[in-house]
């Protein structure tokens, strides 16, 4: 059962998702990744045969929203076509094609889109089914109640994403991910005690966003990173304090946004490398962190408490430890890659 899985670029931690799905997916049954760059590529990696697409149009100059009329051949050459956003043209004609030739066509909403015929009409029931990350997905997409939406969660690679007893924690929390308003980043900052100094590990954007958030951290012990390998990753996340997510629904100047978080795929990398985590009330990170148990939860821009659950981890190494082993349990026994491929195989097969 060849299954083709499309992704609009291997960048962030949506693409890393739609990879990861794929890579282990690949060891089931035959896989063909398809992405979208600058320029034409076919790569093998492992069983996973990936091609990227060069020379795409992105609509009404989308970056995120790339169209390829090359898509229409590799469609006729799977049985199952899995496309990895919802609100994008491609996936809405890789659904139409899919219909009119008697293929089947899922999606996963990884957050994001652009302009798309869904902005006028349901696509919904274009596709077979809908396999969302969290059930925080399926609630903000409306789809609660339908049998022909599941619930696959995420995964982990927790070979590569591990604790390694010989490496010695230190006072740093670490934050991971994009540097943009609704990450709460700024609040992580406010609320940074003295004595915790900060690891921030983000792209550089074009919003203004770094530039802001290095301005606030004028003072103390902040450190940026850019362009962190992933190997230096794993390290960080063995050596932190805790991994940090502080996400908001309403940034500081004012946005709002429902979908912060469709998942939370730090918490569950820092979780397997048994390091404990703080996130906040948000979206669907309370569904991955067990409060008290894995790491906190505290309501988002709550400073006080953040600031207080920062200095409990620095204050109590051992519980700190505990913390960490719970988080690696919790992502062994829920969140593994090869139980998330064969929950899409089950969808696959009946939907």
């Amino acid at each position: 059962m060849p299954a083709l899985f499309g992704a609009s670029g291997i960048v962030g931690g949506a693409e890393r998702y739609a990879l990861e799905l794929a890579r282990h997916m690949a060891e089931r049954v035959p896989t063909r990744l398809l992405s979208f760059g600058s320029q034409d590529a076919e790569i093998r990696q492992g069983h996973l045969d990936v091609r990227v697409m060069g020379g795409a149009w992105h609509v009404r100059g989308q970056r995120t929203n790339p169209f390829s009329l090359a898509i229409v051949p590799e469609i006729l050459k799977a049985d199952i076509v899995h496309c990895h956003q919802h609100h994008i043209l491609m996936s809405s004609a890789a659904a139409a094609i899919g219909r009119v030739t008697g293929r089947r066509v899922f999606a996963t909403d990884l957050g994001g889109g652009g302009w798309d015929v869904s902005a006028y009409v349901s696509t919904d029931r274009w596709f077979d089914a809908h396999l969302h990350i969290s059930e925080y997905s399926r609630h903000i997409s409306q789809h609660d109640d339908k049998p022909w939406a599941r619930v696959i969660l995420g995964g982990v690679d927790t070979v590569k994403f591990s604790p390694d007893a010989a490496a010695a924690r230190f006072t740093r929390a670490l934050f991971v991910g994009r540097l943009l308003p609704h990450k709460g980043v700024a609040d992580l900052i406010a609320a940074l005690p003295d004595a915790i100094a900060l690891d921030i590990v983000g792209p550089l954007n074009t919003t203004g966003a770094v530039e802001s958030l290095k301005e606030q951290a004028v003072g103390k012990a902040v450190t940026f990173h850019h362009g962190v390998a992933d190997a230096a990753l794993v390290e960080m996340f063995r050596r932190a304090l805790c991994l940090v997510l502080p996400s908001v629904y309403r940034t500081t100047d004012g946005q709002h946004t429902d979908v912060p978080e469709l998942l939370g795929q730090t918490l569950l990398e820092a979780m397997a490398c048994a390091t404990p985590v703080i996130c906040t009330r948000v979206a669907s990170m309370p569904e991955i962190v067990e409060d008290g148990v894995s790491g906190f939860i505290v309501e988002p821009g709550d400073h006080v408490a953040l600031r207080s659950r920062l200095e409990w981890l620095a204050a109590n190494p051992v519980d700190a430890v505990a913390m960490g082993a719970a988080g690696r349990a919790r992502v062994l026994a829920r969140f593994q890659w090869p139980d998330v491929v064969e929950r899409c195989l089950d969808a696959y097969r009946t939907a």
